[in-house]
């Protein structure tokens, strides 16, 4: 097996249907990948969803399993633990790949044969539609992810992100896959940067991560669920995770850490400034309360 494509799942059951009938309908054949729906917990109807999906969809493998402990880096692991493929591949359960999106990773796996981690595109598809207020330097939040126009090696410190990558499975059991002190969502704590921790340890190995705009997803966001209450479990969770991983490695790499998110907050303003100059003064305070949230998680509130 080639590919194993792994869906970390909670309380997705209106989503998660319609996230395995896009992977049902590839232009790659089914013999081509494996998929497993990993359930962390969900309290909804998800297991009675894909049961009745599985029903209608017998073709291919399409395994659920469930992990119990609780956050996306448990569930991850659990899946690559079980996968048979030579590659993993990470997507959201509100995720919906494009009917290509196995073709052109098998694509820009056989292309780059030293290649052992790449991400691809993250399109947010609103329902009903983009607020207002959504502006490129928030919609960060929501997975809105397009960092070049062709194929090119990641630079600076970027890397995919976690709902749409891919890693060759020999690196990632030597890395030791994703860290679970940095879980995820856990009840409405969240402690994120599970997926930047995991590139940063492959690049130390001396990998370059690639980038591909062909492998794309859209990933499902529900306006009415993004209350400040929501954007502020996101960002902080942001902040929170660059805390235990910059700790972990030194405190003056947690100082830094501090300092350059003083700095991007200062930046904020002076683009909210400019958002109300230009007459969008609805894009205004997110983008610094955004700023304002991570830094607070960073710094532990």
């Amino acid at each position: 097996m080639q590919l194993s494509i792994i869906i970390c799942s909670y309380n997705r059951a209106s989503y998660i249907g319609e996230a395995l009938s896009a992977l049902y309908v590839q232009t790659a054949p089914l013999g081509q990948f494996e998929v497993f729906v990993v359930d962390n917990n969900s309290t909804d109807n998800t297991p009675e969803v894909f049961t009745t999906w599985r029903a209608a969809n017998p073709n291919g493998q399409f395994n659920y399993i469930t992990e119990t402990s609780q956050g996306a880096s448990y569930a991850r692991n659990t899946g690559a633990k079980l996968a048979t493929g030579q590659w993993l591949c990470f997507i959201d359960d509100d995720a919906i790949a494009a009917p290509n999106f196995v073709e052109n990773i098998i694509k820009h796996i056989n292309s780059q044969p030293t290649v052992v981690g790449f991400g691809g595109k993250i399109i947010p598809k609103y329902i009903p539609s983009e607020p207002k207020w959504m502006s490129f330097y928030v919609s960060s939040i929501v997975g809105n992810f397009d960092y070049a126009p062709n194929a090119t090696p990641f630079e600076n410190g970027k890397y995919p992100l976690e709902s749409n990558m891919i890693v060759a499975k020999k690196v990632f059991d030597q890395i030791g896959g994703f860290n679970t002190a940095l879980p995820g969502v856990v009840g409405t704590l969240r402690i994120g940067g599970e997926g930047k921790e995991l590139f940063y340890k492959i690049m130390s190995l001396g990998h370059t991560i690639y980038y591909d705009p062909s492998i794309i997803v859209h990933h499902v966001v529900e306006v009415s669920k993004l209350t400040p209450e929501y954007m502020y479990r996101v960002a902080s969770g942001m902040g929170r995770g660059e805390r235990s991983r910059t700790k972990a490695i030194s405190n003056k790499a947690y100082i830094f850490k501090v300092i350059e998110y003083f700095l991007k907050l200062g930046a904020a303003i002076i683009l909210g400034i400019k958002y109300a100059l230009q007459g969008n003064p609805a894009k205004t305070w997110p983008v610094i309360q955004f700023r304002i949230d991570t830094l607070k998680g960073l710094v532990g509130k």
